[in-house]
């Protein structure tokens, strides 16, 4: 009799302990599975950790995201997982007061053109540390509320230049440690910028040449944020133009990784060298200096108080010291974004205008030479100033004196010397008869002679030199023509021939 009261006591334990094993397994298999999703969100602190609206499933081996999820979530933190496609599908369900979604240090190598479209109101998107290697086209356009995007530390080697086209909000993004080699310049021009963007870091990648030109009239508040550094820059003067300006701006790009910015020297070795140390030892490239503002009469010229940052209240000093303050001054005038307009400007506009920017934080001076030149644009030869003016004629004087002196035709030194006891005669016979040079270069056969007194007798103009001999004059001898008489120095009347002779 006591034989089946021990079986059927033994069988019992067997019978129960069946069914709850089962239902373990079935527990276990409804809480990973889609079809378990309810009890997932009931007992979401046995995966994740819930906190309000924080829910965080970092570091749980998790393979695709958790369905389920609280309609109320705010923060997803995936990080540290083996998440490696994001589907489109990965929450069946609009998710609108989700704002920061972390999926860093994933496998993920996947995204979905569907992927955003039930998280629209996301602030903060973390895809840092994954194996993503392209962007393709409108991926983020329904983000328009994204502010933040960490996409470094990725394998991303091509971006489609609509990647990032929708994201009206984004203030930062970080781009770094990845494998670009094309400047993303879309997103810094006027026309395709993104309007709030603050930050961009592309450091890091694969960039040689940046886009320089482009990148020297970007405001003052993006290059500010604009991070190029070790990337495989290829040396030239203009790059280190541009980072020493930025640097003498104190821009926080070249301030903060001064020493990172590196670049190849050209040449066979392509030794890696300093960028701010081009001007001294390797390229001799010219130091650089802040040029002033030129401009000419009666044109209009802005002034830009170019900010390091944005929404800053601007005023501006003349170099009068008088504030500018609208209807104060006639020729300035203060515009909505914070410039200076100065109209009809004139030579005595010219100096150092200061511009006081302040915010709630922050507070800048900027200073602006202004030199204006005293002609317009188009009519500088016209309109000479007075001080120039006077100095062209005093040179063109000092050149017609010079001519004069110099360059005009001289008898004096290619006639013969005369003796000192030259007749006194012959000296006052220059009005009377021709020059010997005038009688040497005559072509015609006829030629005036003088009588010689000798010929003649004691006559001459009815006066006579009596019992004096004359000498001959040797100096005075001319080719082809007779000895001169040298006559006595106590003679008083002059000889002149009354009457010429042609031969």
């Amino acid at each position: 009799m006591l034989s089946p009261q021990r079986r059927s006591s033994s069988q019992c334990p067997r019978r129960v302990r069946a069914p709850w094993g089962l239902y373990l397994f079935l527990s276990l298999v409804l809480l990973w599975s889609p079809g378990g999703a309810v009890t997932f969100a009931l007992n979401c602190h046995k995966t994740c950790i819930c906190a309000s609206n924080i829910v965080s499933c970092s570091k749980m081996n998790l393979s695709t995201v958790p369905t389920g999820l609280p309609l109320y979530t705010a923060v997803l933190d995936l990080s540290y997982n083996d998440i490696a496609r994001l589907k489109a599908d990965w929450t069946p369900v609009k998710l609108a007061k989700l704002h920061n979604l972390l999926l860093s240090h994933n496998g993920l190598h996947f995204l979905s053109s569907e992927a955003f479209l039930y998280v629209r109101q996301l602030r903060f998107l973390d895809l840092s540390f994954n194996h993503l290697k392209q962007l393709d086209e409108f991926i983020f356009e329904p983000l328009g509320q994204l502010e933040v995007l960490l996409l470094y530390n990725n394998q991303i080697s091509q971006i489609d230049r609509s990647a990032f086209h929708g994201l009206h909000s984004l203030q930062k993004l970080y781009l770094s440690q990845n494998m670009i080699s094309r400047f993303p310049l879309e997103l810094l021009r006027d026309r395709t910028r993104l309007e709030k963007l603050s930050l961009m870091d592309v450091s890091s990648n694969r960039i040689k040449v940046p886009p320089i030109d482009e990148m020297q009239t970007l405001p003052a508040w993006i290059k500010n944020g604009l991070y190029f550094h070790n990337n495989p820059l290829i040396c030239d003067c203009t790059l280190y133009s541009l980072l020493a300006h930025w640097h003498i701006r104190r821009l926080n790009s070249a301030m903060d990784f001064k020493d990172e910015y590196t670049c190849h020297l050209p040449g066979p070795q392509r030794a890696v060298v300093g960028v701010f140390d081009l001007n001294e030892e390797y390229m001799n490239c010219s130091t650089f200096y802040e040029e002033a503002e030129e401009a000419w009469l009666e044109q209009n010229l802005i002034l830009r108080c170019d900010t390091r940052h944005r929404d800053m209240v601007k005023t501006w000093v003349t170099p009068g010291n008088q504030v500018v303050t609208e209807g104060g001054n006639r020729t300035a005038k203060l515009l909505p974004d914070g410039s200076l307009l100065i109209s009809h400007i004139k030579p005595e506009d010219s100096g150092t205008y200061t511009c006081y920017a302040v915010s709630e934080a922050l507070n800048e001076t900027l200073y602006v030479q202004v030199k204006v030149h005293n002609f317009t644009e188009n009519g500088g030869g016209e309109s000479l100033n007075t001080a120039y003016t006077t100095l062209v004629g005093c040179l063109a004087s000092v050149i017609l004196v010079l001519i004069y002196l110099y360059l005009t035709p001289c008898r004096c030194f290619c006639c013969p010397r005369k003796s000192h006891d030259a007749d006194s005669i012959h000296s006052s016979m220059l009005s009377a008869a021709p020059s010997h040079e005038d009688l040497s270069d005559k072509t015609d056969p006829r030629h005036v002679a003088f009588i010689n007194p000798k010929d003649f007798g004691e006559r001459q103009n009815g006066k006579v030199n009596p019992g004096v001999g004359g000498g001959v004059d040797e100096e005075g001898r001319l080719p082809g023509k007779g000895r001169r008489k040298r006559s006595e120095a106590e003679s008083v009347s002059s000889v002149f021939s009354d009457t010429p002779i042609v031969v």
